[in-house]
């Protein structure tokens, strides 16, 4: 077991302010408990919305993985989120997003944990065979702005073996029981954060140019 402190919980905030003017992460919202946070962000964005805004959720109760699998989210366990892009690309090209999302989480947490993840096509990161993380892009058309995409990411952090139900005991691993101590959620999100708004503005062309506006 990983005993996780009760106040190991995301402060909306403190993680905001290391990203002013940043294009991933300038404005964070944190629920206590959403369905999934893809449906949450796509309630909350209007037409007009900036790209950029991340959602996450202390406890997803309905996240959804690919071909409408669930996403397992135990509350306070992991990280939960959702970022809201409109990226200049096709609705064909959408997995460009997923590719340059797992990518992005496969190599944070090679260089911060000394791990070697593999990725497992369509959406999956792979800790020693088994699934530490997940990407699911959806992606809305709008006739007057580029379309709207949702990339949401599941992050198994501090989980332990049991907090899995027992037909994915054998098929999912999370960063604490593979390092054998438990992880700063709080830090690493400011990490997972950083490495996404940087590799977004390299592969998709995207200035800084103060999105809050």
């Amino acid at each position: 077991m990983f005993p996780v402190e009760i106040l190991d919980r995301l402060v909306a905030g403190e993680l905001e302010a290391q990203f002013s003017g940043a294009a991933i992460g300038w404005q964070i919202i944190v629920l206590e408990q959403t369905g999934s946070t893809n449906d949450a962000i796509l309630q909350i964005a209007t037409a007009n919305s900036n790209e950029g805004l991340v959602l996450f959720a202390e406890h997803q109760i309905a996240g959804r993985g690919q071909r409408g699998n669930r996403w397992e989210s135990a509350a306070g366990k992991g990280l939960w989120f959702s970022i809201l892009l409109r990226p200049e690309i096709p609705m064909g090209d959408s997995g460009r997003l997923t590719i340059w999302s797992i990518q992005a989480i496969s190599d944070m947490i090679r260089t911060e944990f000394s791990l070697e993840p593999k990725i497992k096509l369509p959406n999956d990161v792979q800790v020693r065979g088994r699934k530490v993380a997940g990407v699911l892009v959806e992606m809305r058309a709008q006739e007057k702005a580029p379309h709207l995409a949702v990339v949401g990411i599941g992050i198994n952090v501090n989980q332990s073996v049991e907090d899995f139900p027992p037909e994915l005991q054998s098929r999912a691993i999370s960063l604490a029981m593979a390092l054998g101590r438990p992880v700063d959620r709080q830090k690493l999100a400011a990490v997972v954060l950083r490495t996404l708004d940087r590799t977004y503005r390299e592969q998709f062309g995207k200035e800084i140019t103060g999105l809050q506006s």
